[in-house]
């Protein structure tokens, strides 16, 4: 059966999140905490947090096999970016983009 978790509106861009996701694919749930735990990257805690929440909802089902849970899917898609503008010299603007991401992690116990 699949567990799913997700976090929309995550403050992190997806290309860097998706760095952290990639490492966790696939693998079995309790490796994928101490990978997340290791790796120094920012979307670690996120991704951390939403793998934390799948299996939180798991454990919420009484049929799930907690010992044989496995990150059957996981990505992140873009989300909303957020506009903003920094004055310049000579009266000219930047625009700074705030990007936002939303991370999906689906677990399955094989059933």
């Amino acid at each position: 059966m699949e567990y799913r978790a997700s976090h929309r509106y995550a403050p992190i861009t997806a290309r860097k999140a998706r760095l952290v996701v990639d490492r966790v694919r696939g693998k079995h749930v309790d490796d994928a905490l101490q990978i997340l735990r290791a790796t120094p990257k920012r979307a670690s805690y996120f991704v951390d947090k939403v793998l934390r929440s799948a299996l939180a909802n798991a454990d919420q089902s009484l049929v799930a096999e907690m010992e044989e849970l496995r990150v059957a899917r996981a990505w992140v898609d873009e989300g909303p970016s957020r506009r903003r503008i920094r004055p310049i010299s000579r009266g000219r603007a930047h625009v700074i983009t705030s990007r936002t991401s939303h991370i999906n992690i689906v677990l399955d116990d094989g059933q």
